[in-house]
């Protein structure tokens, strides 16, 4: 989307969280659908980029997804998300590792713990910040912008400048979940307020949580300056509802030809 401010215009560009494809393919332990293949789609309809978010337990993304990901974003940016404190295991090699691997365009760090179902709070300042700092340089030393999740009305943006890093990522759960309420003007100032004063600390700002069609306007014309959007659950929804109706039609279809082909006998319905 592009919002006029302050005389200039900003894009803000959509990065596609495929973990949803990853769930659905693990649900089932096979190899379909491909996080890849969905990745590929996103692209080819003029996303700007994709999002992942691997997890020690490996529970959707993998590390195999990321990298293979990695390989087809072309001049698309590769985001990563995840816990820098979380340490290797079995097949995930960390956090760091990952990145350097992949050449991830970003990093946006998060707090989520392996029993979180999904992420839902930034860091606390007293006793993750200390270690943060050590932790930006090296992310940065691999090429990755830097970003950090935080709580909607966080206060302490300058801190987080002083740390390194160059962006925030706002977490919109709170919002899209008040705005589906229909009264969310709260909820929205604090986004808006923590918006404002990551500009002002010469941060760059991400959103991402809940988004969807019904509520990214809301968000896009109150914070007009905002670099990214992070969208993944929400639009893997809309377009099973989207594509499903098309689906089931083409599914039909190959019975239709199948049942008309010569020699098909005009096979009856079993009782």
């Amino acid at each position: 989307m592009v919002n006029c401010f302050g005389g200039r215009f900003v894009v803000t560009l959509l990065s596609v969280n495929v973990n949803k494809v990853a769930v659905l393919r693990n649900s089932r332990g096979a190899e379909e659908p491909r996080p890849l293949t969905a990745a590929a789609c996103a692209l080819a309809a003029g996303c700007h980029g994709i999002t992942v978010h691997p997890r020690p337990d490996q529970r959707h993304i993998r590390a195999t997804d990321v990298l293979q990901i990695a390989g087809i974003v072309g001049q698309a940016e590769l985001n990563i998300e995840g816990n820098p404190f979380a340490a290797a295991r079995d097949e995930y090699p960390g956090l760091l590792q990952l990145v350097r691997q992949s050449r991830a365009a970003q990093v946006t760090l998060v707090p989520d713990a392996d029993a979180q179902i999904t992420s839902d709070h930034g860091f606390d300042r007293d006793t993750d910040f200390p270690r943060l700092q050590a932790m930006i340089r090296e992310y940065k030393a691999c090429g990755a912008r830097t970003s950090v999740f935080v709580d909607p009305g966080c206060t302490v943006i300058a801190e987080l400048a002083d740390c390194g890093v160059d962006r925030i990522e706002i977490y919109t759960g709170p919002f899209a979940q008040a705005h589906a309420g229909g009264a969310f003007e709260r909820e929205l100032e604090a986004c808006v307020v923590t918006a404002q004063h990551a500009r002002e600390c010469g941060l760059g700002v991400n959103a991402g949580h809940d988004l969807s069609q019904a509520n990214l306007a809301t968000l896009l014309q109150a914070i007009p300056t905002l670099a990214e959007v992070s969208i993944g659950h929400a639009l893997f929804a809309e377009a099973l509802y989207a594509g499903l109706g098309v689906t089931v039609r083409n599914y039909l279809d190959i019975i239709r030809r199948c049942a008309s082909a010569p020699g098909a006998g005009g096979a009856r319905q079993s009782p």
